[in-house]
């Protein structure tokens, strides 16, 4: 509401947004005011307004609610690589190995709440070892000075020990329970000994609960997480006093990030198959830059060149203020050795490093469905043999092929075989003259047959492939081709058991391929 329409509710003047439960009309969120008036999240809307007659409201908006909170959670991967929403009203952010690069983890709060007040947002932050302590801080102490939202390391007990019961998010039936007992503090129910906490339950279901949420919270448990996103495997980043706003500042950030990313990468011995580079703006918005790769890769030449042109459609508006840049499905990559590469590159004429590289760039500019390659199939049948996928998918092994059983194969195989007319010695052998396109040619020499049967498995009844005798010929213009004849000879003789099945045709012939 604040952000939609700044200043249409003054800050002294209650103000409430107002959710439907069936017939019930309930507050959801209050502001400042409201709350000093007595009016709580859960209050029926007669009950507040009886409270406070002033009161403003407003229809709440639960889905653009989730969206702004995802939003935002996205925005907080400035503070740590795993992130994710917390109810729907809060967020977590895994700050290990961040809290040095902000000076401190009390300087990573007090900039988190600096930034999220210029939004317009209020926070309650918490850190601690562990989500369950980070939680309670966060949402149940009572003063906001940052000294008091942090537990540090072996001090959580000392730092949760005031806070109520409710602050280790049990069912509301438990913390009752644990009120008529008594048992109002944290600290009151951690000095109690276990046995005989399980005996003032009614079950040990119940009395397991409590235990656990305590132990999670005194970090004695692990509490496992989901991140809204995949953290990535490397990740570097680079934060600006003033933000930059030119272009040349910006490549200047990304080769020095590219150059850190790489010595990482290289310490691991892995190459990166995915890079993401995210811009954070002084405004709070961001951009992402994506590149793929067609081979694991740790050249910060090579790296910077992908997201380099990607750049200058960024808009830096009033400055970028954060960079970071993440490796994804990083692949083991053995250590150079310039001189074999070297001698590689002039022995063949083609290295394997430049046409990967011209396959990310090219995919990088035109689009990753753009630049396709040949995957080999698991077929016998030379058409069905390779199929033309995304050149960056390495993602599928290529499946066993019998090339090894396999005669000498064109480098240009035809879309389609194209038929032709043959003249043959004998039926079962190789043409002796052959028309085609037009042209009439004499047969000089021919290799053959090899056989190619058909994938039964595939296809069946009379829609089903004939075998292939395949011939490499050689005309009188020096032209060699690679033909085939469809079927046998005497498969078509003789009338079918079923008169409604027709014969099969005669044997055909066919071009398929050319030779150099």
């Amino acid at each position: 509401m604040q952000q939609q329409e700044p200043g249409a509710v003054p800050a002294d003047t209650p103000f409430a947004l107002v959710a439907s439960q069936g017939s019930r009309l309930s507050i959801s969120a209050a502001n400042a005011a409201a709350e000093r008036a007595g009016i709580r999240p859960g209050m029926g809307l007669a009950d507040a307004r009886a409270i406070a007659p002033a009161l403003l409201s407003r229809p709440a908006e639960p889905a653009r609610d989730r969206t702004a909170l995802l939003r935002l959670a996205r925005w907080c991967a400035r503070y740590g690589p795993a992130f994710n929403t917390d109810g729907a009203d809060g967020l977590w952010v895994d700050t290990t190995g961040v809290a040095h690069l902000y000076g401190g983890e009390k300087q990573l709060l007090a900039d988190l709440c600096r930034r999220l007040a210029r939004f317009g947002l209020t926070v309650r932050p918490g850190l601690a070892d562990g989500m369950g302590a980070a939680s309670a801080l966060a949402r149940f102490t009572p003063t906001l000075a940052l000294s008091a939202r942090i537990a540090p390391t072996g001090q959580v007990r000392d730092a949760l020990g005031s806070l109520p019961v409710e602050a280790l998010r049990l069912e509301a039936a438990t913390v009752r329970l644990l009120m008529r007992l008594g048992l109002k503090r944290i600290d009151q129910l951690a000095d109690l000994p276990r046995i005989a906490l399980q005996r003032r339950f009614p079950s040990r279901q119940a009395a397991e609960a409590v235990l656990i949420r305590l132990d999670q919270a005194l970090g004695r448990k692990e509490e496992p997480q989901k991140p809204l996103v995949s953290p990535p495997e490397h990740a570097v980043r680079a934060a600006f006093t003033d933000p930059l706003i030119s272009s040349e500042g910006l490549e200047s950030a990304l080769a020095a990030l590219t150059q850190d990313l790489c010595a990482g990468l290289e310490q691991a011995g892995r190459g990166a198959r995915r890079l993401t580079l995210t811009l954070y703006r002084s405004d709070g918005t961001r951009a992402l830059l994506r590149a793929g790769l067609s081979r694991p890769s740790r050249s910060p030449a090579h790296l910077f060149s992908l997201l380099r042109g990607k750049l200058e459609s960024i808009d830096a508006g009033f400055g970028i203020d954060l960079m970071l840049l993440d490796a994804y499905d990083s692949q083991p990559l053995a250590p150079d050795q310039k001189p074999l590469a070297v001698l590689a590159q002039t022995q063949t004429g083609t290295n394997p490093e430049t046409v990967a590289a011209l396959i990310d760039r090219l995919s990088g500019r035109l689009g990753a469905g753009a630049v396709l390659r040949l995957e080999p199939r698991a077929s016998h049948l030379p058409e069905r043999a390779e199929a033309l996928v995304a050149a960056l998918d390495q993602s599928r092994a290529p499946p066993a092929s019998p090339s090894s059983m396999r005669g000498a194969r064109p480098p240009l195989l035809l879309a389609r075989p194209e038929p032709i007319e043959v003249v043959a010695e004998v039926p079962e052998g190789p043409p002796r003259r052959l028309r085609w396109r037009r042209g009439l040619a004499r047969i000089l020499r021919a290799e053959g047959p090899e056989r190619i049967a058909p994938e039964w498995w595939r296809e069946t009844g009379q829609q089903a492939s004939r075998s292939r005798d395949y011939y490499v010929v050689e005309d009188d213009s020096g032209a060699r081709l690679w033909v085939f004849r469809e079927g046998l000879h005497g498969e078509a003789e003789g009338a079918p058991e079923n008169p409604d099945v027709a014969p099969r045709k005669p044997p055909g012939w066919f071009v398929h391929g050319l030779f150099a």
